[in-house]
């Protein structure tokens, strides 16, 4: 009888839409026995485990969430059970997805993991907006940071990286806009620094909102119903000041419109 554990790959998800799946991420997900998944994972991702049992593990902030721990042994319990066990994390495994915890466990239960990476949020938002994060003159570096901080650990200075940075890229942040735009500005960063943030990147229902760090506090205004990607820097000052213009441009129509309407009555 063969005793030895089963494979387990840590697979990157991407930032939501299926086609932007690595093939090799969709090839694992077909020979899978069991998927452990998180939760803003795309159903049609899901589906391409047509023959495994999938079990929901998602993390969200403010909802009720499966602990780490207990993650971790579901991975190690399932490898002494199974064949082949998929870990599907949104994003890259390997960017603010936890995956290090659970390498550490699975190794040290003798269990050696594979990780396969896919699309991270910021590089999705990226696309969706036609902007790139480095631009000759511009940006030649680019740090990623988020504010958020696990149950018990110590807070970081997420803030000093994307202080030097020439672009930053901030994950889970939304809800804290306004503290963001503080420590920032604090910082030594513009108030008049280009922002943009991108909800649901790379899917058909993506929004986006083009605003300035001294402006970004109202962005606690809105009611999002995916996860918001927040980049800045100068990259996007052509598309704040397009985006300005639009807003503008819009703003006279009505109000000729309205003109026009009390002229007619």
């Amino acid at each position: 009888m063969d005793t030895r554990p089963g494979k387990v790959f840590l697979v990157g998800a991407g930032p939501g839409a299926p086609d932007l799946l690595t093939v090799r991420a969709a090839r694992l997900l077909g020979a899978a026995d069991i998927v452990f998944h998180d939760a803003l994972v795309n159903p049609g991702i899901l589906a391409l485990a047509e023959r495994a049992e999938k079990v929901a593990v998602g993390k969200r902030c403010g909802r009720h969430s499966t602990a780490q721990a207990f993650i971790n042994k579901r991975l190690v319990d399932a490898a002494r059970k199974y064949a082949v066990v998929v870990r599907l994390k949104g994003g890259d495994p390997m960017l603010f997805g936890r995956a290090q915890e659970e390498i550490d466990a699975l190794r040290a239960a003798g269990i050696e993991p594979e990780v396969v990476p896919g699309i991270t949020a910021a590089l999705a938002a990226a696309a969706d907006l036609g902007v790139s994060l480095t631009r000759r003159g511009v940006s030649r570096n680019v740090a990623f940071a988020t504010p958020r901080v696990g149950d018990g650990q110590a807070a970081s200075d997420w803030a000093e990286p994307l202080a030097t940075a020439d672009t930053g890229a901030i994950y889970m942040g939304a809800g804290e806009a306004a503290a963001i735009a503080a420590t920032l500005i604090g910082r030594g960063k513009p108030a008049s620094l280009p922002v943009v943030a991108v909800e649901n990147a790379s899917l058909p229902g993506s929004r986006r909102w083009l605003t300035t760090l001294g402006d970004l506090p109202a962005l606690a205004d809105e009611a999002f119903a995916g996860p918001v990607m927040l980049l800045l820097g100068e990259v996007f000052a052509t598309a704040l000041a397009a985006a300005d213009a639009d807003r503008v441009r819009t703003r006279f129509l009505e109000t000729a419109q309205a003109h026009l309407l009390r002229v007619a009555v």
